[in-house]
């Protein structure tokens, strides 16, 4: 005979067992439709920060508090049955309305963060060049343009030396986490190993003795190329007035000089002033470069073109006529100069 507190027992542990089997069928039901629900938002695109060193409970929360998952516990039981507790990757993730928890996770933990560019343009100055970085969306506390040219060569470890030219333009992608003089440090590298390459296939017999020489002659270059087939010829001409001790009388470097004075136009005046840049009265080359120089401007400094030209003047269409005298060159002027400012 079963005794009725056994019956009593036996019942209680079939009720439990089958609540429990109801709250498990329930949990996993619950647990299987927070998998599928997709991010509610009308939004494109989402922007979400994961910082260096965040726990995945805090993780779980931020999300929750955004309105991007409903269940941080399933999302934290998620990542231990997927092994991804330990895989979080610091760094700026693009969310998208289709994604549901699990290819948020797999976001999250693959280190595809969202990047940004930025484009230094050859023939801008240095300080151009840190005016775009402070107005870069990601730089904007930067305040580079605030602080020395001492002051940030000695920041890139480069003390004592002056920036101009020093770094490559070039667009350069990066997370939003990347400092601004992290940029300038890339561009600073990829100038040094460029110019190495370039200096080591150079043409024999040049009137340069320097790669940093070599980088003046470019950037004095790549002010005067309007056209991009005439860049040797150009780096020809020069290169021939060097040779023959003749001033390069380049109205580049003579802006240059100027710096903030000038205004668009570059007057008899100016043209007569002894600044260290002004090659109608110094000889030789200045003694930094002008600006930010390309690949292709340090290859034709180091490779000009053969020729007899010693003088070009711009027709205003970016395109030059190339003189062999000075009878011709002053043709030239007459012509597409002062007719032109007549």
């Amino acid at each position: 005979m079963i005794h009725p507190m056994s019956k009593r027992i036996t019942v209680l542990l079939m009720l439990i067992v089958l609540i429990a089997g109801f709250l498990a069928g329930a949990l996993w039901r619950d647990y299987r439709c927070f998998l599928s629900m997709p991010i509610q938002t009308d939004a494109e695109r989402l922007l979400f920060d994961v910082p260096r060193g965040t726990s995945l409970r805090t993780l779980a929360r931020r999300l929750h508090e955004q309105g991007l998952i409903q269940r941080p516990t399933y999302f934290i039981a998620l990542a231990y049955l997927q092994g991804d507790q330990g895989r979080l990757k610091a760094g700026e993730y693009a969310l998208t309305p289709d994604m549901t928890p699990p290819r948020i996770l797999e976001r999250l933990t693959s280190g595809r963060v969202v990047e940004y560019s930025l484009t230094l343009v050859e023939g801008w100055t240095f300080r151009q060049a840190l005016a775009a970085l402070d107005a870069h969306e990601v730089f904007g506390g930067s305040q580079l343009s605030a602080l020395s040219d001492a002051e940030i060569m000695a920041e890139l470890g480069r003390p004592d030396e002056h920036p101009e030219g020093l770094f490559f333009p070039d667009t350069y992608h990066f997370p939003r986490q990347t400092r601004a003089l992290d940029i300038l440090k890339r561009s600073l590298a990829r100038m040094d190993a460029i110019l190495a390459e370039e200096w080591a296939a150079r043409a024999p017999n040049l009137p340069i003795t320097t790669p940093y020489e070599a980088l003046i002659l470019a950037s004095i270059i790549e002010k005067e190329t309007g056209l991009a087939s005439e860049r040797a010829r150009i780096a020809g001409v020069f290169t021939r007035r060097l040779q023959r001790g003749m001033r390069l009388q380049t109205d580049p470097t003579v802006i240059y000089g100027m710096g903030e004075r000038y205004d668009g136009n570059i007057r008899r005046a100016d043209l007569r002033e002894a600044t260290p840049y002004n090659t109608y009265v110094i000889n030789g080359l200045p003694p930094t470069p002008i600006a930010l120089v390309g690949r292709e401007a340090i290859h034709a400094a180091l490779n000009p073109e053969d020729g007899e030209e010693l003088y070009f003047v711009a027709k205003g269409d970016g395109s030059h006529v190339f003189s062999r005298t000075l009878d011709e060159h002053n043709q030239a002027v007459r012509r597409y100069i002062l007719n032109r400012d007549g």
